[in-house]
C-alpha cells in the first residue's frame, strides 16, 4: 500500500488555500491542502507496525511546530506548480529529516520545500496569468501545528489518514 505523511493547516488556512485549488488543482477532491513532510512511499502491514511504532517516536521528540507564510511561489521551470511558501523553520527541517532516516530511510527526490499547493497541471500561460495575480494577493499568515498525519492512498486515488501523532513529550 502507498503511505505519506502530511501536516494539515488549520482549517481557516485550508478554506483560504481550496478557493484556489477547487478552479486550478485537479487533485482538489483527492486530499485536503496540506503540507508534504514525507512523499509517498509503499510498506506492507506489517512494515507499518513498526513505522507506527518509530513514528510515534519521532512525533514525541518533536515540538509542535510554528509555521509562517509570506508569499506566493512556484516550481516553474520545473513544474507548473503554484502553491504557498512556507518558511523552512529548523524544527520543520528536523521533522523532515527525521521522517528520512531509520527504518523510514529513503532518499528524496527533490530537496526539500515546505509548501502547501494552490494550483498545479496548469498550461504555461494558464501558470503565468494564474501566478501573476496570485503574487499581487497579501499573503501573511502563522500559525501552530501539533500533530502530523501518516496517510494512505485508497484506490480511488485520494488519500485518508491512517494514523495521527501529536507533537511533544506529553503527547501519547
Amino acid at each position: 500500500m502507498k503511505y505519506g505523511i502530511a501536516l494539515f493547516p488549520s482549517k481557516k488556512l485550508q478554506d483560504l488555500v481550496n478557493s484556489y485549488r477547487k478552479r486550478y488543482d485537479p487533485n482538489y477532491a483527492l486530499v485536503p491542502p496540506h503540507l508534504t513532510i514525507k512523499n509517498a512511499f509503499e510498506a506492507s502491514e506489517e512494515e507499518m507496525k513498526t513505522i507506527s511504532q518509530e513514528l510515534r517516536h519521532i512525533a514525541q521528540e518533536a515540538n509542535p511546530l510554528k509555521i509562517s507564510i509570506k508569499k506566493v511561489s512556484s516550481f516553474s521551470p520545473v513544474n507548473n506548480v503554484i502553491y504557498l511558501k512556507v518558511e523552512p523553520t529548523d524544527e520543520l527541517i528536523d521533522l523532515h529529516n527525521k521522517l528520512h532516516t531509520g527504518g523510514l530511510e529513503s532518499k528524496p527526490e527533490y530537496s526539500f520545500v515546505p509548501h502547501i499547493t494552490l494550483a498545479q497541471q496548469l498550461s504555461d500561460d494558464e501558470h503565468s496569468d494564474v501566478l501573476h495575480r496570485l503574487k499581487m494577493t497579501d499573503v501573511s499568515h502563522e500559525e501552530t501545528i501539533d500533530r502530523f498525519h501518516l496517510l494512505y492512498q485508497l484506490e480511488n486515488g485520494s488519500w485518508t489518514v491512517y494514523e495521527t501523532f501529536l507533537l511533544g513529550k506529553d503527547c501519547k
